[in-house]
């Protein structure tokens, strides 16, 4: 039995193997690389006024009350489809001033209902933050949010 696995054939089994595995990973990393790049990214162009709307999404902590394609938290309501619930997808002006008129009520002061601070955002921010919102609802969230309201 000794004769049969000898150190050789071990190191070859074990190098041989290594090789293979190595081989494996850099193919499915090519082909996660090529899927997201090709299928599971946004279908709007990412723009200046998108990555103004981000940084002002992260600025202002938006993520601690709202969620983003499920991700955040679940104390006010997911804004990864808002723009399609809306019916601005298309129309940047309208979502930005349906956007704008939403963050100037807010508070609404309605007793017993959340209420969402008061956000002191030039117009500027205001439009990039509406178009990082149409550009994360074209993003291909494979049927994620289950529902339109997320």
């Amino acid at each position: 039995m000794s004769e049969i696995l000898t150190k050789s054939r071990a190191r070859n089994i074990f190098y041989g193997g290594s090789l293979f595995f190595v081989a494996i990973f850099g193919v499915l990393s090519f082909h996660s690389h090529r899927y997201v790049v090709n299928t599971s990214t946004a279908g709007m162009p990412l723009t200046e006024a998108v990555v103004l709307g981000k940084h002002v999404w992260e600025r202002h902590s938006c993520i601690n009350c709202h969620t983003l394609h499920g991700e955040g938290a679940y104390f006010a309501p997911e804004l990864g489809n808002v723009m399609s619930r809306w019916g601005t997808l298309d129309d940047p002006e309208t979502a930005y001033e349906i956007l704008d008129g939403w963050m100037k009520s807010q508070p609404s002061g309605v007793e017993g209902r959340r209420q969402m601070p008061y956000f002191e955002l030039t117009e500027e921010e205001m439009r990039g933050l509406a178009e990082f919102l149409r550009w994360a609802d074209q993003t291909d969230t494979q049927g994620w949010p289950p529902n339109d309201a997320g």
